[in-house]
């Protein structure tokens, strides 16, 4: 195994334990992060149905923000709040997806939570 393939491997195996308690439901729908090396994703998924009620991304056709990573982090996570808030959802469960909550997770986060998610 590479390098790569270990550190993957890793991130399956945490994200499989941390999912095990986490559950989006209609009340509180599950706000999932995924970060490659040059983008980064978030939604906010009800599980139950299996439905994704928002989403934001850098990929994002009209995404305009600009800098380092972490802050088109900061505006990925301040226009998921938007979207969120514009579909009714106000409270979520956080589900870091593997990743350490540290860096670019961190200000998604926090950027959320500044745009009024509650989480």
């Amino acid at each position: 195994m590479n390098r790569h393939e270990i550190k993957t491997t890793r991130r399956a195996r945490r994200k499989l334990g941390g999912r095990k308690g986490i559950l989006g439901v209609p009340a509180r729908p599950r706000l999932t992060v995924y970060r490659s090396l040059d983008h980064m994703y978030a939604q906010i998924i009800d599980d139950l149905k299996g439905h994704i009620l928002a989403s934001a991304s850098s990929r994002d056709k009209g995404f305009a923000a600009t800098g380092d990573k972490t802050a088109i982090a900061k505006a990925i996570g301040k226009t998921l709040a938007e979207r969120a808030s514009k579909v009714g959802v106000s409270a979520v469960v956080f589900d870091r997806n593997g990743y350490r909550f540290h860096g670019r997770i961190k200000a998604l986060a926090d950027a959320a939570r500044e745009a009024g998610l509650k989480f």
